[in-house]
């Protein structure tokens, strides 16, 4: 079937697409006409995401805090796509605890994921997005970059730093024709969001709760997610750099009395 979309022919690569935002976005990217490496620390999770799309994807083990694993990911989309034009940094981790609580490694694996991986993989893909002419990366930030949320100092760190590693990035990347953004999401139904309801005292009352405070009436898919990054890699968004776009059902707007 002959692909026509907003992203015909261009190769992304998409972190964390073995499940939630990353798979879905991997799924969206490819019905808008693009090749997909969807890369995942559980390589086997990739493989399925990419054999569930089937033409043009292809799914690939890699450890986004790692320089010589995201570079081998990287030599193996050159050699099958022969190129690179948008890049997807979703891969992240939540681990609940207040700053005073939380072991130091703790700190230190979910700012590296979440954080760190940003600028790593960045950096990996620039030179190749440069041969290209441009391009763009656009990474999964959050509300919790913008707004705090209690025993959970190092998500919302690490999700503040992803929105100023953008600008930085955007401006850097201007004259190169690299454009660079965040999507901030609310609270989305994915497997991340389940584990951080179930380190709650209160799993289902947390669950209630989250979803009582976005003004739209739900919690958010991994599809809302999904098209976001469409808008931001295709030429629709070509004066857009540096943004961080929250979608987020109207949760961080003001208090909302329900």
């Amino acid at each position: 079937m002959t692909k026509e979309g907003r992203l015909e022919s261009k190769v992304a690569l998409v972190t964390g697409a073995g499940s939630g935002i990353g798979k879905e976005t991997a799924v969206r990217f490819s019905a808008e006409g693009a090749h997909v490496v969807c890369a995942d620390l559980i390589g086997d999770t990739a493989v399925t995401t990419a054999t569930e799309i089937g033409d043009g994807a292809f799914g690939i083990e890699m450890d986004v805090t790692n320089t010589p694993s995201i570079k081998a990911g990287l030599d193996v989309l050159i050699e099958r796509f022969g190129g690179l034009d948008c890049v997807i940094n979703n891969a992240g981790v939540t681990i609940v605890g207040a700053a005073h609580e939380m072991e130091e490694d703790d700190w230190d694996r979910e700012l590296d994921t979440n954080l760190k991986s940003v600028y790593l993989v960045s950096k990996a893909a620039w030179p190749h997005l440069v041969t290209r002419g441009g391009g763009s990366i656009a990474s999964t930030a959050s509300i919790a970059g913008i707004w705090a949320i209690p025993a959970d100092a190092a998500y919302c760190a690490s999700k503040a730093g992803v929105i100023m590693l953008t600008k930085c990035m955007a401006l850097d990347g201007a004259k190169a024709g690299i454009r660079v953004n965040c999507v901030c999401p609310g609270f989305i139904e994915t497997p991340m969001i389940q584990g951080y309801f179930a380190d709650q005292p209160d799993p289902e009352a947390s669950r209630e709760y989250a979803t009582s405070i976005h003004p739209l009436g739900r919690l958010g898919q991994p599809r809302d997610i999904a098209d976001a990054f469409v808008y931001l890699s295709s030429a629709e968004s070509s004066w857009v750099t540096g943004t961080p776009l929250v979608v987020d059902g109207g949760l961080v707007s003001g208090i909302w009395a329900g």
